[in-house]
């Protein structure tokens, strides 16, 4: 893709306490080789040496990319992904994290397919799995450490379908058309772990494409919000996406609607088992597998009508 040719790209960074990763995350940037882009960051008031790091990065490279810089109190990951894209001037915007960082080529292959599909406001790509020095643990986040059937990812309603049931999308993946923020409205600052209930509003509208290309790396640390092992943090964590599942059940139609209640149901059976809740554990499991094989009925009922239309 020519210079003159290639839409602006930003590339959004919410930085917070990564002071041992951000130089990396940064020089990823400037590694892949897409010719129109500008790095917008926003430090969201860390307490380490992440600051004084952006900053003295930002001296060695001013000339080299379009940089803004803001440095504040800390506001959470969700309303810091609203200012920068309020922030953005580009028409894509690549969300990416302070302690992963991108892969060479993906920014071209992902604007490339959003160019040949206008109807989509985002595409998602697959990552590697790196650890704290960077060492690949593997190769594919989404088929080795998330476990998932790509073969879903080819069509409108298996990405639905994967989105609700099966969520599989780790590490800064996405590259979004700014323009569809209009109508998802952005992030929910409500929430601690917002990217669900981000995708699921752009899976309701059928707007989400996938490459099978690793277009980052995932770096896992042992500090990661979503991954954390604290019991208490993760019934937090999963109370707010049983929340999240409850909620957008009417933006989706069936049989969609029924596998969100399954996995609402699922969810809360997570959260009966680290309660050490048998009885409501075993409720909501049966819940679960009635209301997804119900799912799964209504969706080969769907999938036969069509065929004999």
């Amino acid at each position: 893709m020519m210079p003159t040719e290639a839409p602006l790209v930003s590339v959004l960074i919410p930085a917070f306490n990564h002071e041992c990763f951000i130089e990396r995350c940064l020089d990823s940037i400037l590694e892949d080789p897409y010719p129109s882009k500008e790095l917008v960051i926003i430090d969201d008031g860390s307490t380490d040496g992440t600051g004084q790091r952006i900053a003295d990065w930002i001296e060695r490279h001013r000339g080299e990319i379009s940089i803004e810089y803001v440095q504040r109190e800390n506001r959470g990951v969700a309303a810091t992904l609203n200012e920068l894209a309020a922030r953005a001037r580009g028409e894509y915007l690549r969300l990416g994290a302070s302690d992963d960082y991108l892969l060479p080529g993906g920014l071209d292959t992902q604007v490339g397919y959003l160019l040949a599909h206008p109807r989509k406001w985002a595409v998602i790509g697959d990552s590697i799995v790196v650890d704290r020095e960077g060492r690949v643990m593997h190769e594919s986040g989404m088929r080795d450490l998330h476990h998932a059937d790509l073969r879903l990812y080819s069509t409108d309603e298996g990405i639905r379908f994967a989105v609700i049931s099966h969520w599989a999308i780790g590490g800064p993946v996405a590259l979004v058309r700014k323009r569809a923020l209009e109508t998802v409205a952005g992030w929910n600052e409500n929430l601690c772990i917002d990217d669900w209930d981000f995708f699921l509003r752009l899976a309701a509208h059928d707007a989400i494409g996938f490459i099978d290309a690793r277009v980052c790396a995932y770096r896992i640390h042992g500090e990661n919000m979503s991954r954390t092992r604290n019991r208490k943090a993760r019934i937090i964590n999963l109370t707010e996406a049983q929340n999240v599942a409850l909620r957008r059940q009417v933006m989706f139609g069936e049989p969609y609607r029924t596998l969100l209640r399954a996995e609402s149901h699922h969810i809360s059976a997570k959260i009966s088992f680290l309660r050490g809740e048998l009885g409501p554990l075993m409720i909501h499991m049966a819940a679960y597998l009635s209301l997804g094989v119900l799912s799964r009925l209504k969706m080969r009922s769907a999938a036969h009508m069509v065929e004999h239309a």
